[in-house]
């Protein structure tokens, strides 16, 4: 009997050993999972939250491992999900075909791919005393609300959002990370400043308030669109003069002797210069640039060969040419109008050949 009342108890107390080991057992990896549930969750979150559409975020205990969508910014990815509560590590792999295996990305180094391999889609971001202009393809509804939430903490109490954002699921922008730092920029001062992306050339345009602001939005430029031609146009504010220089004092009836001296004329039913008016150019550009603060309008001319149809857009080329020349040789584009008239106002006999050369011409007047 005796040994019948200890067998009992010898096994009790080993079960009631056993039952607490079991039980942490099981609750340590349910906890992990959960845990990393969590994380997994509150990181797609957060990236969502920034128009970051991702296409797997997963966790090995409390270190994230981000597989970066097509045209994401993957230093935007790294700072979103770095900046989650409990993430201790990050890695991100860029997204490739089903079955491949991941690779990392590039998270620093920038892109010294041609802009037409870029992949990223032309766009216009613009802003004047009244509005910010965005004019650009999204991928998701997500992404065009979150360039909203962008544009609404910029925009003064006078200013408002011209949203042209349209949703293109196959070709838009991935995410709002193209557009922030160009947004950025461009809230600095007031007047009209535009940044625009055909495809090829980046072309800044418009007024900035200072040196500063001019190379803020170069580089978020060439950020937005890694090896793409930047066109920089964007113009400071005149300095302030107490007095009218000599050269700008004389500029208007130096321009006037200028034109009647040296013609500027083009070949026939073109917009070339011939051969004999190209030093004019050149005696030009220095003229408009020996007073910085003058204005022209450049106005272009036709014979009467072609029709009436004909002659007024062949005018406007010749005055395109012209200012597009100047603007080469160094005089800023915003101080100088094209302006094209067509047959309208010969200067000598359309019966002649040295009549209509001296018709196909261009005329620099002042403003």
């Amino acid at each position: 009997m005796p040994g019948l009342v200890r067998r009992p108890l010898v096994i009790w107390l080993l079960a009631a050993l056993a039952v607490p080991v079991l039980l942490t057992a099981v609750l340590i990896p349910a906890r992990a999972g959960t845990t990393e549930d969590d994380l997994r969750e509150r990181t797609e979150a957060a990236l969502k939250a920034r128009g970051i559409e991702s296409s797997q975020v997963d966790f090995d205990g409390r270190d994230a491992r981000v597989v970066l969508p097509a045209g994401a910014d993957a230093a935007a990815v790294r700072e979103v999900v770095a900046g989650v509560d409990g993430v201790r590590s990050v890695s991100i792999e860029s997204g490739q075909a089903q079955g491949s295996t991941p690779t990392p990305a590039p998270s620093t180094a920038p892109s010294t791919a041609p802009a037409e391999e870029s992949g990223v889609p032309a766009f216009e971001v613009g802003r004047t005393n009244r509005a910010i202009r965005v004019q650009a393809p999204v991928r998701s509804q997500t992404v065009k609300d979150a360039v909203a939430a962008e544009v609404e903490q910029l925009l003064g109490e006078d200013r408002e959002y011209d949203d042209r954002t349209t949703i293109d699921a196959a070709n838009g922008l991935a995410d709002a990370s193209t557009l922030s730092a160009l947004l950025r920029a461009l809230a600095i001062g007031t007047g009209d400043a535009s940044v625009r992306y055909d495809g090829t050339t980046v072309t800044l345009s418009g007024q900035v308030p200072d040196q500063a602001t001019k190379a803020t939005v170069g580089r978020a430029a060439a950020k937005a669109v890694p090896g793409a031609v930047i066109a920089d146009e964007l113009e400071l504010p005149a300095p302030a003069k107490t007095a009218v220089s000599e050269p700008c004092r004389t500029f208007p009836s130096r321009l006037g002797a200028f034109t009647r001296q040296y013609p500027i004329n083009f070949l026939s039913g073109t917009s070339i210069v011939n051969d004999a008016s190209k030093p004019a150019v050149v005696k030009a550009a220095a003229l408009l640039k020996s007073c910085p603060t003058a204005r022209v309008e450049v106005a272009g001319h036709t014979d009467n060969l072609g029709s009436t149809a004909s002659s007024l857009p062949l005018s406007e080329r010749r005055a395109a040419a012209m200012k597009a020349e100047l603007v080469r040789l160094g005089v800023p584009a915003g101080r100088i109008v094209a302006t094209g008239y067509g047959e309208s106002f010969p200067i000598a006999s359309n019966d002649t050949g040295a009549g209509r050369i001296a018709n196909r011409r261009v005329e620099l007047r002042p403003r």
